[in-house]
């Protein structure tokens, strides 16, 4: 049974619910906010007094100071007057380093851990072409007949988990698996494949429609069909997947909390002790999971 006088109007509910029962419905939603907001303000304000006080503790004392340097992580960073250049529609990962002159195209993807360093060198990734978690990618000056050597990759092209690629061309629609090392000077042509763990030495060749695996790597056989029309698949996915993250990682703190107050919701949901105290929920089908 409910207590009538103890009841109040609580929103986003839109109903009775028992104070005495539910301490915490008693709280608006924008009330909430506020105090997270608050919350959020004065923890930057303290971390910010501790900073001051170690600096002035640096000052005083003098020669004998220890000074430990913190970088704030960038995933995109400026060198030496190059920007990077991202689509807007390309997925970037936080955790992931995007370095100098890098040019990344449209529905593009780079994943989590990944780095991208156009230092002495450019990098340039074209559309539809995925990076995988932890992928290495950079670039020479030059080699030791003076040619450059940047890297240049294609459309629609799918670079598996721990790759390294050093100086080299990935054309359109290929594939190159986990683990795989490109050396600098090398060429995948498009629609080949690199097996996972192959080592492609410097220079070498992988003409289309074959598979190179080993090491060093070397023809293992030609393509079937049905593998040639599943890099165009595996491209396709990664390019929703990463559009996918790009909106969660797009969300803003507000956003975030409200999802989480509203999963909350969720999981206490539960019709027979919703009818009992007359509560009516707000319906969340599209929310995330």
């Amino acid at each position: 049974p409910v207590e009538k006088e103890s009841c109040k109007q609580v929103a986003p509910y839109q109903n009775h619910v028992c104070a005495s029962r539910h301490p915490s419905r008693t709280f608006s939603k924008s009330t909430q906010t506020m105090a997270g907001k608050f919350m959020a303000g004065f923890g930057v304000a303290l971390r910010e007094t501790g900073q001051a006080l170690d600096r002035m503790g640096c000052r005083l004392s003098g020669s004998y100071a220890f000074k430990e340097t913190l970088n704030r992580h960038r995933t995109v960073m400026n060198y030496e007057g190059h920007v990077p250049s991202v689509s807007v529609t390309a997925f970037v990962a936080p955790s992931a380093s995007v370095i100098g002159n890098v040019k990344i195209g449209a529905n593009s993807s780079i994943w989590y851990g990944t780095t991208l360093r156009g230092d002495v060198n450019s990098i340039t990734v074209g559309s539809d072409t995925n990076i995988q978690d932890n992928s290495i990618v950079h670039v020479a000056k030059d080699n030791m007949k003076g040619v450059e050597m940047p890297v240049t990759i294609g459309d629609r092209v799918t670079i598996g988990h721990g790759a390294t690629l050093h100086g080299c061309t990935v054309m359109n629609d290929s594939f190159i698996g986990m683990g795989a090392v490109l050396m600098d000077g090398s060429t995948v042509e498009s629609g080949a494949m690199v097996a996972a763990g192959a080592l492609v030495t410097a220079g070498s060749i992988v003409p289309s429609g074959q598979i190179w695996a080993g090491n060093p790597a070397k023809m293992l056989r030609k393509l079937t069909e049905g593998e040639a029309s599943f890099f165009a698949k595996s491209a396709e996915n990664y390019a929703a997947l990463g559009r996918a993250h790009l909106a969660e990682n797009s969300k803003s703190w507000e956003q975030v909390a409200e999802e989480k107050d509203m999963r909350k919701a969720n999981r206490e949901r539960d019709s027979d002790y919703d009818s009992h105290l007359g509560v009516k929920r707000p319906i969340t089908s599209s929310l995330p999971a």
